[in-house]
This record gives structure tokens, sequence and C-alpha cells, in this order.
């Protein structure tokens, strides 16, 4: 696939044409949001991970009681015994031990990398906003010059 942009000149194609036109990136557009929304998602709960980690992996919490998700609705009750190690989802269904500290910057690193993946992702989603702007404007100068030569 090449990276190369190719340039169309609005003002030769016909209204249909930049109707399609239209159509298209308003599609590739709520792709393009639905995509930053997941990302968020999954960025906040990252952020969730470090905030519970720091909150719950402390020598004062060693015995005390806790509930313990099996979903998203139901709960066990369980007691902190170690706040030496977490379990770490990796990935992929495979589970890494690691200190506490070494979990938070696990996180932070997926925190950052999302950020840097959204910042991406939201400068291609201004690059077509703008070019639906254009492909708007030049369609509705388009209808309104056949509207007037009709008349």
């Amino acid at each position: 696939m090449s990276s190369e942009q190719k340039t169309v000149d609005l003002t030769a194609l016909s209204a249909q044409q930049l109707a399609e036109v239209k159509s298209q990136l308003e599609q590739e557009l709520e792709h393009l949001s639905q995509s930053f929304q997941k990302l968020r998602a999954a960025q906040q709960k990252f952020k969730d991970c470090i905030e519970t980690v720091e909150k719950t992996f402390k020598e004062e919490n060693k015995g005390k009681s806790i509930l313990v998700p099996l979903t998203t609705s139901l709960y066990v009750p369980g007691k902190v015994e170690d706040v030496e190690t977490v379990l770490v989802d990796v990935g992929t269904g495979y589970y890494a031990e690691k200190k506490p500290k070494d979990a938070i910057i696990f996180y932070e690193t997926k925190v950052n990398t999302l950020q840097k993946n959204l910042t991406d992702l939201e400068n291609i989603v201004n690059g077509k906003v703008g070019n639906l702007r254009v492909v708007e404007d030049v369609l509705r100068q388009k209808v309104m010059s056949s509207a007037s030569s009709v008349a």
C-alpha cells in the first residue's frame, strides 16, 4: 500500500461524486471517532489500575478485607495477604507477577503509549474534518451554481 496521497480537483467532480466523497469521509470520521473512544477507554482502564495498585498495595492494608470481582457485577469477599506482589495482565491471557512499583511503571508505559496514539489519531481526525469541510463547500457551490443556472 502506498503512503503517497493522491490529490483530486474537487471542482472537476460532479455533485453526485462529491456527495459520495462526502459520505465516505463521514463514514471514516465515524470509524475514527469510535476508535478514539475505545483508545480513551483503554487508557482510563490503565489509569484505574495505577490508582488501584497505589491505594491497595500498602503495608497498612495487609490483612484488610476487600471485595474481589469475579465479573462486573459478582464479587466475593477476600483479604489482602501479599502487598509485595501483584499479578499483571500483560495480554492474550498471560499474567506476570510484579512488584507494585513495577506494575505502576508497566501501566504508565501503556497510558503514555495510548496518549501518543490518541494524539496521532486526533491529528488524522482533524485532517479528515478539514477535508470534509472543503468537500461540503465545493458541493454547496456546485448545487448553488446549478440552481442559479436553472433559474
